[in-house]
């Protein structure tokens, strides 16, 4: 069990690594981490005993949660179709501020990293979850067709948000998101 001042510590060195590699990839080392964060290699080790292993699980799980978070309180909440417009709204918002420093985009690139698939796959199955919940919820109030597939539906929403965010990072245009997810919403009406 980790005290105050450790915890903030730990926290301190996950934060600054998820931003090194957000912005450089995971070709970060131990010594850019330690130095950007004002830690010693005692002190990373004490908190990462596998070194950069533990440290890149730990981002992971940090940058998955932050995906997830930044939906909020919308994602949670999907049960009008003012309230799935504020979502996409938030979303665009979202991937339109942090570009290059987007942590989906870092968190996906460390599927390599053993233990992280597991994470990303929670993080995928979290979020349609969420989705699915509110295409329920679309249905109960007659907003949206009753045979609809709501599964099915929750996929093609995820994937045009992580496709878009995915040609977002490559291309710098905002346009392959704004438009995915918003078709993608619109064929939940027809």
């Amino acid at each position: 069990m980790l005290t105050a001042k450790g915890a903030a510590t730990r926290e301190r060195i996950v934060l600054g690594a998820a931003e090194l590699i957000r912005g450089r990839g995971l070709s970060v080392g131990l010594d850019d981490i330690r130095g950007a964060t004002s830690t010693s290699k005692s002190q990373l080790f004490h908190y990462f005993p596998d070194g950069k292993a533990d440290l890149l699980l730990a981002v992971a799980r940090h940058e998955a949660a932050r995906v997830l978070g930044d939906q909020q309180p919308h994602l949670a909440d999907l049960t009008t179709w003012e309230k799935w417009l504020a979502w996409r709204d938030r979303v665009i918002e979202i991937y339109d501020g942090q570009r290059a420093g987007c942590p989906l985009s870092a968190l996906v690139s460390q599927l390599a990293t053993p233990g992280a698939r597991e994470i990303i796959t929670e993080l995928y199955e979290q979020w349609h979850r969420h989705l699915v919940t509110g295409i329920d919820a679309l249905k109960a109030n007659g907003a949206t067709p009753a045979g609809l597939d709501e599964n099915r539906a929750a996929t093609t929403i995820l994937t045009a948000v992580t496709g878009g965010a995915n040609l977002l990072q490559a291309t710098g245009d905002m346009t392959y998101l704004e438009t995915a997810l918003t078709d993608a919403l619109e064929s939940l009406r027809n």
